[in-house]
């Protein structure tokens, strides 16, 4: 009897504990919605996301998120060319091709990457990237598109060659054992066989990549320039979504249009960030099934 009580007691706990972030995730959303409303009372919803001007301490202020939201798109899609190729590849390498002596080296290395703070990141990137850049391509500032791209693509990497390598791993051994014996070599095992049984999961770690560089506050906020204008080209200044929150948020006074808009920035960037996740989520689950490996 008191080792059923025992047991009860243990279940109930961890029934609490994972319906504890349903509950946090609802206090977030709560609080976000409740200080963003209010900024909708002093400009529209069309004129806050499509706006092109984000001055929120002019006379009279202006409140367009438009360059944010393009400047963390143009960031994230360069990180997104740096990342997918670097850990997909080094997935397939580590996966399919190295030895137990190159993968006990390269891939506690990857995973060290993933463990560096993200404000070293942002560090090494406006210390030696951005004026290594702005020397290279005779830049005004090597704070820019680029650089920031560069450091958020090494920061994604690792994420998205772990979730890929783990995709690549719940591929049946079967596949590949029933290709060999169809007479396949080994690269057409590997790009007929075995990276399209595994693209679903493969297309998770690309979008949990993405929205690992999208969230990403530290790092934009040093390297990113802070300019808040629409980018033409890689090499112009920008400030992301996350930096605006970031180095304004302890400036704005509580409760007023600034301080309501940045709350709405925010909320924009949880919207983003979630359906990322639940995309993600969708196409992992699908791939599961596909293969039978539903939980």
């Amino acid at each position: 009897m008191i080792k059923r009580n025992k047991e009860k007691g243990i279940e109930w706990l961890f029934t609490a504990l994972a319906f504890s972030s349903l509950v946090f995730l609802t206090g977030i959303v709560i609080v976000l919605v409740k200080e963003a409303l209010p900024i909708f009372s002093t400009v529209s919803l069309p004129a806050f996301l499509g706006g092109e001007s984000w001055y929120p301490t002019a006379e009279p202020p202006e409140f367009g998120i438009f360059p944010l939201i393009m400047a963390s798109f143009w960031v994230s899609a360069g990180a997104m060319l740096i990342c997918v190729p670097l850990g997909v590849g080094s997935a397939l390498y580590l996966h399919e091709l190295a030895g137990e002596r190159q993968r006990a080296v390269l891939k506690p290395v990857i995973e060290v990457l993933a463990s560096v703070p993200s404000i070293i990141y942002g560090f090494f990137g406006m210390v030696i990237l951005a004026p290594f850049l702005q020397d290279r391509f005779n830049l005004p500032i090597g704070l820019c598109v680029l650089s920031t791209s560069i450091v958020l693509g090494v920061m994604a990497t690792p994420t998205v060659a772990s979730i890929a390598e783990d995709a690549l791993g719940y591929v049946p051994r079967s596949f590949r054992e029933a290709s060999f014996a169809l007479g396949a070599n080994r690269w057409e095992t590997l790009t007929r066989v075995i990276i399209p049984a595994a693209g679903s999961g493969i297309s998770t770690a690309v979008i949990l990549g993405m929205s690992r560089a999208i969230g990403e506050t530290m790092t934009v906020l040093m390297v990113a320039g802070g300019a808040a204008v629409v980018p033409s080209s890689i090499f112009d200044p920008v400030r992301p979504m996350t930096a605006a929150i970031a180095a304004e948020m302890g400036e704005a006074p509580v409760g007023s249009d600034h301080y309501h808009a940045l709350f709405a920035v925010a909320l924009a960037l949880f919207i983003v960030t979630f359906a990322f996740n639940i995309i993600a989520e969708l196409i992992s689950r699908r791939y599961r099934l596909k293969l039978g490996l539903s939980r």
